[in-house]
């Protein structure tokens, strides 16, 4: 691994990487396989080697955060998670911050949820997409709407309480009727904290094949937005509060782990495919396993790509990934990291942006308006130095 530029703060969350699933979703673009047939165990020693080595090489006082995703973490059997999360216990310099592993309904057992709280997971994240059980068929989920409510109960009978899920809207077929009972049960739940995600076509997924094929048809641009603007208003008005983009939480529910990306701040990318961020330093590991577990056979990190990011870029990095919470981007936090005001850099283009109404500044603070909001990505691109000449 290359040289990399030591911050001061050796705080450095982590997230670890479970590409197996047990079965895979139309639309989904992440690094996964059918677990059937793979070097799971295998796969496991080497990602606690993986994290031993990173802790030798850019030692953590502490980890922020860990958080657990996929793939399926919990396609793991309960033995192969006690490894896991044991394994990561003993390496980590985790003490008590948000532990975060990633759920599928249905997936779930009691012996697997007794191995997560021997291990001081507190947090659950779980793929529930829609309740609509012929939309859940339609995108090659395997689990039901019937599943979620049997997750969602046995969660509470072993008194796990910060439970997060993801929904995706504009789905193929999606129908406004479809989405608003999807967002009512979903609320009705009660839960802290809830993801809701716009479907983005990915290349070599299934459903971009079908698309081009003209065998799918998304809902146009203008549902899209009015389901996006339906959720903030339901979320709000139940109490979860828009404070990222895509997120809404109860007030101190807010994804500890997912701040940690949008406030640019350094964790280790673990795992097959995973990328990490260490100093001035982002970096790639392999994605096909035969390709991850080979270097570490030789105690080496199974990096393929890596790029020390100039001063410019981490601004950039700074104002595009600052800009998706709704607290936005702090002017004093700016100033610290980099030394200068952002209006010196960027003035110009802030008055153009709060004139187009899509921008607010605040003595403290950058934030995007609700306009901005439904085009977060024009906003963002004018943040790219070289666009500003």
């Amino acid at each position: 691994m290359t040289y990399v530029h030591k911050s001061n703060n050796n705080d450095i969350s982590a997230y670890i990487h479970i590409p197996f699933c047990e079965h895979i979703c139309y639309y989904c673009d992440f690094n996964k396989v059918f677990i059937e047939g793979q070097p799971v165990d295998e796969y496991i020693e080497a990602l606690l080697k993986e994290a031993q080595l990173l802790q030798e090489q850019y030692p953590a006082t502490n980890n922020k955060t860990l958080y657990v995703g996929g793939g399926t973490p919990t396609s793991l059997s309960a033995l192969q998670l006690d490894h896991l999360l044991g394994g990561l216990r003993e390496i980590m310099p985790f003490t008590d911050g948000e532990f975060t592993v990633e759920a599928n309904p249905g997936d779930l057992t009691a012996d697997k949820l007794n191995v997560m709280k021997n291990y001081g997971v507190n947090r659950l994240s779980m793929g529930v997409q829609t309740f609509d059980n012929r939309l859940l068929k339609k995108i090659g989920r395997k689990h039901t709407a019937e599943d979620v409510y049997q997750t969602i109960a046995l969660l509470e009978e072993k008194d796990f309480s910060n439970v997060s899920i993801d929904l995706i809207y504009a789905l193929p077929g999606q129908s406004l009727e479809s989405f608003r009972d999807t967002v009512k049960r979903a609320l009705e739940l009660g839960l802290p904290h809830y993801s809701l995600y716009s479907l983005i076509l990915e290349n070599k997924t299934m459903f971009m094949n079908w698309v081009r094929r003209g065998k799918l048809q998304l809902p146009d641009q203008e549902l899209e937005a009015q389901m996006f603007l339906e959720t903030i208003e339901a979320m709000t008005k139940a109490g979860r509060l828009q404070y990222e983009v895509s997120n809404f939480a109860t007030p101190g529910f807010e994804s500890q782990h997912n701040l940690i990306y949008w406030n640019n701040e350094n964790y280790y990318g673990i795992g097959a495919g995973a990328s990490g961020y260490l100093g001035n330093l982002r970096y790639k590991n392999h994605g096909p396993i035969q390709h991850y577990l080979k270097p570490l056979k030789e105690k080496q990190l199974p990096i393929i790509e890596e790029e020390i990011l100039t001063r410019k870029a981490q601004i950039e990095e700074e104002m595009f990934l600052g800009l998706r919470k709704l607290s936005g981007v702090e002017k004093q936090k700016f100033y610290q990291k980099f030394n200068c005001s952002l209006g010196e850099i960027y003035q110009e283009k802030i008055d153009q942006l709060v004139a187009d109404e899509l921008l607010i500044e605040t003595p403290k603070a950058l934030q995007l308006t609700q306009k901005g909001l439904f085009r977060g990505n024009d906003v963002f691109e004018q943040f790219l130095i070289e666009k500003n000449g």
